[in-house]
């Protein structure tokens, strides 16, 4: 038993190196098949869970390496690169405040590493100008909307015989409602990147198919007893009505 075992761990060994190997010439789906036999030969080895996820990071499939990372940690709680992996995943997909948080784990186990503090200070830089953008573009919008109101009033006097808005008042009031469309537009829009980003740690729609179609059958067998049910409850009708006359 302990012979077997001492072999699976050797192959697994193996397959992390290639892995590894492959990882240094960027071929990353190879990469990624090699740990995952490692994996199925060694499971509870976190350090291959860890390197299965900045390879899945490296093509952009995101859930998968935030996975990973997530299994590491958990095999090994006490171990800094598994939060630094995740922290990873979470900067490339804009989770900014997670991804600091993730890079604080990292060094209270391992402070003053330089390659986590730079990840840190460069992921808050990041969340700054994003938080910055965030209550500045409304305003830019209000600023663009205010320009068009203004260009729409002054076409109007220009290029009409009759203009249609001639007072003070109502010019004012048309400018200021295209500066307010133009900051709900660019409220909305930033609302929009948001909601686009919070999805990209979303599991891939494989996956979602497959629960889906789980799910379905499920349904499908509960609807078949259903109608097996309200066919036999109008078959007891039919008697009865049969039996009354």
């Amino acid at each position: 038993m302990t012979t077997n075992s001492t072999t699976e761990n050797e192959e697994a060994l193996e397959y992390k190196e290639k892995g590894n190997s492959c990882v240094r010439e960027k071929k990353y789906e190879e990469a990624i098949l090699h740990y995952t036999h490692a994996i199925k030969l060694d499971p509870k080895n976190h350090s291959l869970y860890s390197n299965r996820s900045l390879a899945f990071l490296k093509i952009s499939q995101y859930y998968h390496a935030h996975e990973d990372a997530l299994e590491a940690i958990r095999l090994k709680p006490d171990w800094a690169k598994g939060y630094f992996r995740k922290g990873e995943v979470e900067a490339a997909t804009f989770h900014f405040s997670d991804a600091m948080l993730s890079y604080r784990c990292a060094l209270e186990l391992l402070p003053d590493d330089p390659t986590i503090t730079d990840a840190m200070k460069r992921t808050t830089s990041l969340f700054n100008k994003d938080k910055k953008a965030n209550e500045q573009v409304p305003w830019l919008g209000a600023g663009i909307g205010i320009i068009f109101g203004v260009i729409i009033v002054i076409a109007d006097q220009i290029f009409t015989a009759k203009p249609s808005v001639t007072h003070p008042l109502l010019m004012a009031a048309l400018t200021i409602s295209v500066a307010l469309l133009g900051f709900a537009f660019a409220k909305g829009f930033r609302y929009y990147i948001g909601c686009q980003r919070k999805g990209l740690l979303d599991a891939p729609m494989d996956l979602l198919k497959e629960m889906k179609k789980l799910d379905n059958d499920g349904h499908g067998e509960n609807k078949k007893a259903d109608n097996y049910q309200r066919f036999t409850r109008a078959q007891g009708r039919l008697k009865l009505r049969k039996g009354k006359t």
